[in-house]
């Protein structure tokens, strides 16, 4: 069973950043692709980014692209979100998600275990 735990969400001003935690209870954390996931009030959850297991692979949404950088270190089995330029828009849950592969994905029903979520708010 693998356990994910999420921190670094709270409220920051538009134009600021934020660096979202993924702490992982698993034992070669490199064979866990790594996901970060959304869920805005009255949204439904959307992808935001991904990494593969090694890290050299990523993928990113759209709307994020730029502003976001996702990244992992195997060492401390912890996955990271940098958020920067952040927008009103960008408030949400975020959760972070891990598969039982090496290899990324931006489709959610692909992750096999998730977070609990952090928040985060943009003011403008």
């Amino acid at each position: 069973q693998v356990q994910l735990v999420e921190s670094g969400g709270g409220l920051v001003q538009a134009g600021g950043s934020l660096r979202l935690s993924c702490a992982a209870s698993v034992r070669t954390f490199s064979g866990y692709a790594m996901g970060w996931f959304r869920q805005a009030p009255g949204k439904e959850r959307e992808f935001v980014a991904a990494i593969s297991g090694s890290g050299i692979s990523t993928y990113y949404a759209d709307s994020v692209k730029g502003r976001f950088t996702i990244s992992r270190d195997n060492a401390k089995n912890t996955a990271y979100l940098q958020m920067n330029s952040l927008k009103p828009e960008d408030t949400a849950v975020y959760s972070c998600a891990a598969r039982s592969s090496p290899l990324a994905e931006a489709t959610m029903l692909r992750y096999h275990y998730w977070g609990q979520g952090t928040q985060v708010t943009v003011s403008s």
